[in-house]
């Protein structure tokens, strides 16, 4: 270890180096329960590309593993450290190096936060969608390892989709650019959305150029109360069906709306099995919000209430992006599930929560990207309980399972990292596992970068 830390400073700034242990644990994991981590060697913190490039020149010739990360706000134990790493997080690499308003992109670094980015090229009459709940946290980097998505996926799309470029440091420190920063080009193969969703596991993303789009109206929300959640599946069908485009179309059961009560004291009703919220950004926002009324009606909505101005509505996104830290509340601890499904079966997916939560005598509460079929199915428990501890680890088991079933996928937007690794086999089958080897080995033929995720 000694001799390790010692190459490393020998291109690194005192700064840079974290070895304390009680600094270093700190670094051991991300926000997923039930994911093995173990103690990282030394913690570096570079703010350049070409300390980058040392740590992994470094790392490659003493055969050392390297765990990358960002704000470890992660809930798939992908930026967990393991035993003897080094944990190489980077964020203090933090600079927006370009907007561009006429090109539409921006060039940053992996240690931007997501709500910064938004916000600076806002400043310029641009929008950059992603939007996970994270997003006053989260970088990024991040977002790119794990193919982040948000609330606003249903109109808008993923991460992937505004990732243009990249430049990836390698498990050897050479530098690869993938991608472009032009609207078009189709030239070899699609390097960059292979980086996008890779979790670390083939190279360290150190710049990137994001496309971005014109800002968009002020959304307005409206929220629809339903006596089941079946009835808030069958309007969100309704929705898509009719051709309506929402900026955002979310669901929250009534576990979830008393959890964010609990906290928050909004004053969300509790008396509903679902709430599920409709936002437009539109020209007309209030024309959409009353077709989308008419048909949450339709569907059996108890009660229809649209926003009456950009105030309420933010109060309502508010509430939303409050569910997931709202349900740890409830018990202390979570494991937070991320399956996706076609929205047609997107009741199905509920209500076997519910039967699961019944037949393992737990709290589940669901809140979801309605519109995309991205469900997160949050079990809540206590953590010095090891029986409703095992309980938890097989109902999440369960959920996927059923989320397979239904044919849907085990993650939409938070990874495979630790977690969900067996179940990835599950899903993609052996040809494809193979071949996920085989592009492994390509770019790091030493298994140096981030071991034990993803297969």
């Amino acid at each position: 270890m000694a001799d390790l830390i010692e190459a490393l400073r020998e291109g690194l700034p005192p700064e840079a180096l974290v070895d304390d242990p009680e600094v270093m644990a700190a670094y051991g994991s991300d926000m997923a329960g039930f994911c093995p981590a173990g103690a990282p060697a030394v913690v570096v913190l570079p703010r350049t590309v070409e300390q980058v490039q040392h740590v992994m020149r470094t790392a490659t010739a003493t055969r050392t593993p390297v765990v990358a990360q960002g704000a470890r706000t992660g809930l798939s134990g992908a930026a967990n450290a393991s035993d003897g790493c080094i944990v190489l997080s980077l964020v203090k690499m933090d600079r927006i190096l370009e907007i561009n308003p006429v090109d539409r992109i921006a060039v940053v670094e992996p240690g931007v936060v997501n709500a910064t980015l938004s916000r600076a090229v806002a400043e310029q009459g641009l929008f950059y969608p992603p939007d996970p709940s994270s997003w006053e946290e989260c970088t990024i980097g991040g977002n790119i390892g794990t193919a982040s998505g948000g609330l606003c996926c249903v109109k808008y799309g993923v991460t992937a989709e505004y990732v243009l470029g990249l430049e990836v440091v390698l498990a050897d420190g050479r530098l690869l650019t993938t991608g472009r920063r032009t609207a078009k080009g189709v030239a070899g193969y699609d390097l960059t959305r292979l980086m996008v969703g890779s979790e670390g596991s083939l190279g360290i993303v150190v710049r990137a150029v994001l496309a971005l789009r014109p800002e968009p109206p002020r959304p307005l929300v409206l929220a629809a109360e339903f006596p089941s959640a079946q009835a808030a599946c069958d309007a969100v069908c309704r929705i898509m069906e009719g051709g309506h485009v929402p900026s955002l179309l979310e669901l929250m059961d009534r576990t979830t709306l008393r959890a964010v009560n609990d906290m928050t004291r909004m004053g969300l009703p509790e008396s509903t099995e679902a709430l599920l919220l409709a936002a437009f950004d539109t020209a007309d926002p209030a024309a959409d919000l009353r077709a989308v009324g008419e048909l949450c009606t339709a569907a059996g909505a108890s009660e229809v209430v649209p926003a009456e101005d950009a105030a309420e509505s933010e109060m309502l996104l508010q509430a939303r992006r409050s569910a997931l830290v709202a349900l740890e509340r409830v018990k202390g601890t979570t494991m937070i599930d991320d399956v996706c499904v076609p929205r047609s079966r997107l009741g199905e997916m509920l209500d076997g929560v519910a039967e699961i939560a019944e037949k393992h005598d737990l709290t589940i509460g669901v809140c979801a990207h309605a519109g995309d079929g991205n469900t997160h199915p949050t079990v809540c428990f206590d953590a010095s309980d090891p029986q409703e501890s095992a309980r938890a680890r097989v109902s999440f088991d369960e959920i996927m399972g059923l989320g397979l079933e239904l044919g849907g996928t085990i993650t939409g937007e938070h990874g495979v990292g630790v977690l969900k690794k067996d179940w990835l086999a599950q899903e993609v089958g052996p040809v494809s596992l193979e071949l996920h080897r085989g592009i492994k080995q390509a770019f790091d033929p030493l298994g140096l970068l981030n071991p034990g995720k993803l297969f």
